[in-house]
């Protein structure tokens, strides 16, 4: 059975995705398009909360975003690597989603699976093209499928964007999936809380601070309140020079 989305999003842990491109999913739901996120492990690794606790966030996350559906890979946290076997089983989910779009990991992050997510998930997209590579879902073959375009959202580190994304009107939606994520982040009604977890780089304000900081940075780059950035893997064609007003 295909699921057919329009857009779909791999994250190397639940998270990522809202962090670094829910104004865009946001948006883009918004505009009727269909999209759906697989995240590749469930970031059980991480300092504080649980890998439960995450998932429970994730399904937060999920209703705010009107995605369509999200799955869990269940890939070792830290440990996952751009081998056959974890290539196989992405062109699995890209064969059963049939999306146009692709948007995945930053091509290198301080967070070492960022790469490696990036990595897997461009080869897996090539790799699910080829007609000679079987693969099964759910006791059916699926179809040879290659997705139109691969663009990779901007995560921690600077990386300068091929292209922005206007987020100004979904700003308040993104920050609500990222604090839909209660574990990890600052949030600051919940900030005279008897917080007894450890701090981490991404749970104090300044991380907060900073993607709110980066948001504006790209939005005043195309002239605009807030922005989201990508790099493209190929040039991007347009067929009216309006297109890029």
């Amino acid at each position: 059975m295909i699921n057919k989305v329009d857009i779909l999003v791999f994250a190397a842990h639940p998270d990522d995705a809202e962090l670094a491109c829910s104004g865009t999913i946001l948006k883009q739901v918004q505009l009727g398009r269909t999209v759906a996120i697989v995240d590749l492990t469930r970031g059980e690794l991480g300092t504080r909360g649980t890998a439960e606790i995450r998932a429970q966030e994730s399904a937060a996350a999920t209703k705010l975003l009107g995605l369509k559906a999200r799955s869990n890979v269940g890939f070792a946290d830290g440990f996952f690597e751009s081998d056959k076997a974890h290539c196989l089983e992405l062109v699995k989910y890209i064969r059963h989603y049939q999306p146009e779009i692709i948007l995945c990991n930053a091509l290198e992050d301080r967070h070492p699976d960022h790469g490696k997510g990036s990595e897997l998930a461009s080869r897996a997209c090539f790799l699910s093209g080829l007609i000679k590579i079987e693969t099964n879902w759910e006791g059916n073959n699926q179809l040879a499928w290659r997705p139109k375009n691969v663009y990779h959202y901007i995560q921690d580190r600077y990386i300068k964007p091929d292209f922005i994304v206007d987020i100004s009107a979904y700003w308040e939606g993104k920050l609500a999936c990222i604090h839909a994520f209660k574990s990890q982040f600052y949030n600051p009604a919940a900030a005279d809380t008897n917080d007894k977890e450890p701090q981490t780089y991404i749970s104090g304000k300044a991380f907060l601070d900073s993607i709110h900081s980066r948001a504006r940075e790209f939005g005043h780059a195309i002239g605009v309140e807030y922005g989201e950035g990508f790099t493209k893997e190929k040039h991007i064609g347009v067929k009216d020079l309006f297109d890029l007003i």
